[in-house]
């Protein structure tokens, strides 16, 4: 039987054996094929999941870092403008309650983006490739009634 090649994706370069080949082999040497067969995709499952995970890491790191800068500017401009707003308030009715109108406004705030958060990491990806071929596996393992062919 040929095993499939390393450094290729999950099935490329395999060729199935010939009907001679299987029937001319005893079940040990079956069971040896299989067992490296299933050890070899195994070992390309792995090397695709890591090259996924670092694909999809480096862009979650880049966009993390400009997310980052975002926010401190935006926690900037957030600060100034609630003393800003605090301080307006204040000049119609006491700096406590202007105060506290503030802090209930940003708290509404924060409970909307919590949800909003929340909602699009439900949403995210994963390993969306190595997940799919995984799924496949089982299928390939099934006996076919119509037995070997070529």
């Amino acid at each position: 039987m040929t095993a499939p090649t390393q450094n290729s994706g999950p099935g490329a370069g395999y060729q199935p054996p010939a009907a001679e080949q299987v029937k001319s082999s005893s079940i040990g040497e079956l069971m040896r094929e299989v067992t490296s067969d299933l050890s070899t995709l195994m070992r390309q499952e792995v090397e695709l999941a890591k090259a996924e995970i670092r694909q999809e890491g480096k862009k979650a790191g880049k966009a993390a870092g400009f997310f980052g800068g975002a926010g401190f500017g935006g926690y900037m401009v957030a600060l100034f403008l609630s003393l800003a707003l605090w301080a307006g308030l204040s000049n119609v009715m006491d700096a406590g309650w202007a105060g506290l109108i503030v802090a209930v406004l940003w708290a509404a705030i924060a409970a909307l983006l919590y949800t909003m958060g929340r909602k699009n990491a439900e949403r995210i990806r994963g390993l969306k490739q190595t997940n799919d071929s995984v799924q496949r596996i089982p299928d390939a393992l099934k006996p076919h009634p119509e037995g070997v062919t070529r």
